[in-house]
């Protein structure tokens, strides 16, 4: 077969390929068809391969999934090694930073916080029991890994925002709300200097 044969039949076959996606009454050829229809099972099914009657197997004990290793247990937690709650925010605070968590707190939190942290948010003129303010002397002087936790796992009528919220956002949030508490007690001297003659005392 000559050099023009075989580049013939190489674009007839090229060009035969182009034209599959056309709608054919004839089934496909299948040479493995094992590979086609695999028994499965769906969510939650019962299974009579394993003794427990469970298609849905627990994980192996110490296993983490690709991407779920938590080996920072104050970024995770809040907490230190030893249990008690971290003072400052492990995450660095920049302005990014306080603009993610402002975002996430006005959609989150203000609802019943209200966007200036006084409990006064609207689901509360609607009949939920008002939250504290977050300018109470007792929210100021608390730790953030305190707020982290709570924020994490709910407190009283408070339900547990670790599933909606990522971790990273929560520490956004923590920034955020201390952002607020310190505009609402606020000096002269928080101001930077180069505007604080035009402001009002």
């Amino acid at each position: 077969m000559n050099k023009v044969a075989i580049i013939l039949l190489a674009l007839a076959l090229l060009i035969s390929g182009c034209t599959r996606h056309r709608p054919s009454d004839k089934p496909p050829i299948h040479p493995n068809p094992n590979m086609d229809s695999q028994p499965r099972y769906n969510p939650q099914a019962p299974s009579e391969f394993f003794a427990d009657g469970k298609a849905m197997r627990t994980p192996v004990a110490g296993t983490v999934a690709r991407g779920w290793l938590e080996d920072d247990p104050e970024y995770y937690t809040g907490m230190t090694a030893d249990g008690k709650e971290v003072r400052q925010s492990p995450v660095p605070i920049d302005m990014e930073l306080l603009k993610r968590g402002r975002e996430r707190y006005d959609i989150y939190c203000s609802p019943c916080h209200s966007r200036v942290g006084d409990g006064k948010g609207i689901m509360i003129q609607r009949g939920y029991i008002p939250p504290p303010s977050f300018h109470e002397e007792r929210l100021r002087d608390t730790t953030d890994g305190y707020i982290f936790h709570v924020i994490t796992n709910g407190i009283r009528n408070m339900p547990a925002y670790h599933f909606q919220i990522p971790v990273q956002d929560r520490w956004a949030i923590v920034a955020y709300l201390r952002a607020l508490q310190r505009s609402k007690h606020a000096t002269a001297a928080d101001v930077p200097s180069d505007i604080r003659e035009n402001v009002k005392q």
